[in-house]
Order: C-alpha cells, then sequence, then structure tokens
C-alpha cells in the first residue's frame, strides 16, 4: 500500500511539471534536429561514402574474401578461439555487438520509420547501410589498431582511444583528440541508459504485456485505466535480477549469452518473417515498387493528406537505420575491440557482416512484412504511399504476425523482441562500462554497473517517451566525435587495408601493420608469422 501510495504521489508531481517535460523535450528536439539533420546526416553518409572510395568499394570487390573470412568461416577453430584470457573470440565479439544492434530498431524502429518517411525510408536505410558497412570497417580497424590491455589484462578499445592517441597524435591536437574523447565517453554512458536500458524494457514489458497479460485485472499502480500495473513492475523486477546476474559478471557471461542467443533469435525471427511474408507472395512487385517509387517523398493527395517531403524520408530512413545497426555510433567498436583478433582488417571485415545481417537482412524483412500486412489491410497504400497516421508502429508487426499465427503470432513478436531488446541491454552494459573505465579507470566500472542494473526496473515503470527522443539525441552526439575521428584518421585505415590486401589476397611479402603499439605490434606479428592467425 506505501508503495502505491508512493507511486501515486510521484504521477501527480510528474502532471504538475508537465511544462518542465515539454520545455526538455523542446530543447532535445532543437538539439536533436541540429545533430541529425544539419551536421549528423552529412557526416554519417559522406564517412561511408569516403571509406568506400578509400578503400576501393571493399564491400563489393572483396565481398568473397570478407564472406568466406566471417560467416563463411564460422565453424573453423580460430573463429571460436578463446585462448587469449583477456579477450572474447571472434564469434563471440559479433554476436554481442549484435546482441546491443539486433533489438527494438529491427523491429518497432522499422516500422516507425515507414510510417513516418513512408515506404521510400526503407531505401535509405539501405543507402545508409551499404556506405554504413564501410564506416563499420573502418571503426572495427581503428578498434584493434588503437587498442591497450587494462590492468586486468583485458582489452580496451574504442572511439575514446583512437580519438585520444590516433586524432591526438596529430601535430597540435592532442588537446583536441582528449576532449573528443571525453564527450564521447560521457554521451556514451548516458546513451547506455537510455537507448541501451530504459527504451529497450520499457518496450519488452508493453510488448509482454499486451500479449500475454492484457486479460489480467492487475491492480493499477499509477495512470489511470490504461496504467501502469503490477504486472509491469514484476516484469520491471524479473529483468533487473536475470540482468543482474549476466551484467556483473562482465563481458565474458555477456559474451557467452549472446553466443547462445543471438544466432537462435535472428534465425527464428527472419524465418518467421519469411512465412509471413510467403502468405502475400504476389505482393513483392508492388513492394519494392514502393521503396523506390517514394524514396524521395510522397505528394499529398486529395483527403487532407500533407505528404512526407524528401528531407523528412531521408532523415528518417537514415536515423533509423543507424538506430539499428549502430555503424558510425563507435559503439559496437568497443566489443569489437575484445576479440582475439590479431589483424585489424579481419574485425574490420566482421563489422562489414554485421551491418549487412543486421539491416540487409533483419530489417528488410520487417519491412517488407510490415508493408504487405499494411497493404491488404487498408493502412499503408502502395500504389500512393499514404499511410493511416492513427495506425500504431509499436504493435504494427505483432499485428502482421497476429494476422496470419493468430494470438500466437503476437506472442512470438513479443518474445522476440524480449530477445532481442534484452541482449540489447546487455551489450550497452558493456558499452557503457567501457566508456566508464575510460573515464574513472576500473574502480568505477563496479559502480555503474550496479546502477545499470537498478535503473532496468525504472524502464518497465516508464509512460513517457522522452527517454527515447533523449537518446536519439545522445546517439548522433556520440556519433558526431566518433566520425570525425575516423575522417581524420582515414589514410591511416586506407594504408592498413591495402597492407593486408597486399599480404593475404595478393600474397606480397610486406611488414604488416597491426598496432600503434609497438610491443603490441611485436607481440602480434610474431603470432601472425607462426601462422597463429
Amino acid at each position: 500500500m506505501a508503495l502505491q501510495q508512493m507511486l501515486w504521489k510521484v504521477a501527480e508531481e510528474t502532471e504538475v511539471e508537465m511544462t518542465l517535460t515539454d520545455k526538455i523535450l523542446k530543447v532535445n528536439g532543437a538539439v536533436n534536429d541540429f545533430v541529425w539533420v544539419k551536421v549528423g546526416l552529412i557526416l554519417l553518409i559522406g564517412t561511408g561514402v569516403l571509406m568506400t572510395v578509400l578503400t576501393k568499394v571493399f564491400q563489393i570487390s572483396h565481398i568473397g574474401h570478407w564472406w568466406k573470412r566471417t560467416i563463411g568461416g564460422v565453424f573453423k577453430k580460430d573463429t571460436h578461439n578463446k585462448k587469449d584470457k583477456g579477450a572474447v573470440s571472434q564469434f563471440q565479439a559479433l554476436c554481442t555487438a549484435l546482441a546491443a544492434t539486433i533489438g527494438t530498431g529491427n523491429i518497432a524502429g522499422v516500422s516507425t520509420a515507414i510510417c513516418t518517411g513512408g515506404p521510400g525510408a526503407v531505401f535509405w536505410m539501405w543507402l545508409a547501410a551499404f556506405f554504413g558497412m564501410m564506416t563499420n570497417f573502418s571503426e572495427n580497424i581503428l578498434g584493434i589498431y588503437y587498442r591497450r590491455k587494462n590492468k586486468d589484462g583485458e582489452w580496451s578499445g574504442g572511439p575514446m582511444y583512437y580519438l585520444q592517441d590516433g586524432l591526438g597524435g596529430y601535430k597540435g591536437c592532442k588537446g583536441l583528440g582528449k576532449v573528443m574523447a571525453v564527450i564521447f565517453a560521457i554521451c556514451a554512458i548516458l546513451a547506455s541508459f537510455g537507448i541501451g536500458n530504459l527504451g529497450q524494457i520499457n518496450k519488452i514489458t508493453l510488448n509482454l504485456n499486451s500479449a500475454f497479460f492484457s486479460d489480467v485485472n492487475a491492480p493499477v499502480l499509477f495512470g489511470g485505466e490504461n496504467g501502469i500495473t503490477v504486472v509491469h513492475l514484476v516484469i520491471g523486477l524479473v529483468l533487473m535480477i536475470i540482468g543482474g546476474f549476466i551484467i556483473v559478471g562482465g563481458l565474458k557471461r555477456i559474451a557467452n549469452v549472446a553466443e547462445k542467443v543471438v544466432p537462435f533469435m535472428a534465425i527464428a525471427y527472419v524465418l518467421g518473417t519469411i512465412v509471413v511474408f510467403c502468405t502475400s507472395i504476389g505482393m513483392v512487385g508492388d513492394i519494392f515498387k514502393s521503396i523506390f517509387k517514394f524514396a524521395f517523398g510522397i505528394k499529398a493527395v486529395a483527403g487532407g493528406f500533407a505528404g512526407v517531403v524528401v528531407k523528412e524520408v531521408i532523415t528518417e530512413g537514415c536515423k533509423r537505420g543507424v538506430f539499428s545497426n549502430e555503424a558510425g555510433l563507435g559503439s559496437s567498436v568497443m566489443v569489437h575491440s575484445n576479440s582475439n583478433v590479431k589483424e585489424p582488417v579481419k574485425q574490420g571485415m566482421w563489422g562489414i557482416f554485421e551491418v549487412f545481417a543486421d539491416t540487409f537482412v533483419v530489417c528488410t524483412m520487417t519491412a517488407v512484412v510490415v508493408l504487405s500486412y499494411g497493404a491488404k489491410s487498408g493502412i499503408i497504400n502502395l500504389q500512393t504511399g499514404v499511410i493511416d497516421k492513427t495506425v500504431d508502429s509499436a504493435t504494427l508487426v505483432a499485428k502482421s504476425f497476429g494476422s496470419v499465427f493468430g494470438k500466437g503470432g503476437e506472442m512470438f513478436v513479443a518474445i522476440a523482441l524480449l530477445l532481442f531488446a534484452f541482449t540489447t541491454v546487455l551489450g550497452w552494459s558493456h558499452y557503457g562500462s567501457k566508456a566508464v573505465e575510460y573515464l574513472t579507470g576500473a574502480k568505477g566500472v563496479k559502480v555503474y554497473r550496479a546502477i545499470f542494473t537498478l535503473v532496468i526496473v525504472t524502464g518497465a515503470l516508464m509512460t513517457s517517451s522522452l527517454a527515447w527522443d533523449i537518446s536519439d539525441t545522445f546517439n548522433g552526439m556520440m556519433m558526431i566525435p566518433n566520425l570525425l575521428g575516423v575522417l581524420a584518421l582515414s589514410p591511416q585505415v586506407m594504408k592498413i587495408t591495402k597492407n593486408y590486401v597486399d599480404r593475404k589476397i595478393k600474397k606480397k611479402d610486406v611488414a604488416p601493420m597491426l598496432s600503434y603499439d609497438k610491443d603490441i605490434e611485436n607481440e602480434h606479428a610474431k603470432a601472425v608469422a607462426a601462422g597463429e592467425e
């Protein structure tokens, strides 16, 4: 009873202070517009294009090579090698990165992009992902090249280090590199609580409640008839306990869970989308035609529909694409840098596959399901691009599955979202830990993990989208210093890539480029020469 009264009081205070929330939303909206529209998208696409050119379209010109050495070699021994106590295997690094990237963005994010920007938003998700492959490739190369080991013998890498030692290594840029590294780390920590925790848990709770407990007459804690109930609280507490057990165990435990869950959840979800899609196989031509037709906006039509301008389509598609695959954010670099790999380019190629799997496979299948269901139900007109603005994008995918599998389909999506979003929470807990480690050393990590775990239950009790909106802004704020670092170090990426191609593909006898630290480079060079990689 005391808990219920306390929550009522919090709810009443929140209602009184709605004007403050509105002000926060207004300020956040202005910052978000600047970060994403005026700066971020230009940097995002521009960096991807530049790195594609500098690496001679590596994602296409060497597609057979990177495919063979990533998912094509998934059963090879070195892919799962865990001999290095301070590292995880290449496959574990990929699964942990995918755990953090394959989340609500692949389900709710895609439907949101379509509902906001129209079918054409999918085209810009693809374009951003095509160039994002080389952005992620470059980030991972720099992450491996500039990493170092902490006092516990664990690899530490990420944008903080290549901004500090890479950008900061240029004449007169030492202070600039350090400042940008600190800004990135702070934004990464804040984003980890938002998009990496509160938002994900909130979506899990809402979907589980809708799919499994909608008929349960649970006591309402606050928010009125359709407000927060005891069910929300119980879900939050259970997720907090499970999450705490895994998160406190650090990267090794997170990687072990991700290695087992990610392949299963991705394959199961894709198979489910294929079944749903097959029920509308005759619409495939109209679906893809609408994606390309409305890539540059939707004209206003009779009935008061205002249309969607090209700026909105591009912005929404690219934002949701980055929100999903994280190429350009620099976040996944922090786990890729923990791989036992010696060759920077080798981990870079896993970054290419990561974006491919996340966007070109999972997001595309979600988009096809949403568009086919939307067209059949009258929500989306594939001929005009018009979308019913009253539709709830958060439940659109569940309804798509429900139209084929009934209530079981909605339950399947709720479980898929649970696995996707919860593993995202686990992955982001590592990202935040690495950012905290950079700022405070290892002593602050345990405190961060404890706070991060306790915050999980808060996400289950949220009713506002403020955390999502602010997280979107922090994502952009992470992206800017990271991309500036990648651009500044693009000559280094080009040299390392050329060195790898000369040695591994053209079979030239040249010395390898493996680390900025000479001691680490010598150690790795001996291992490479001995055939250990």
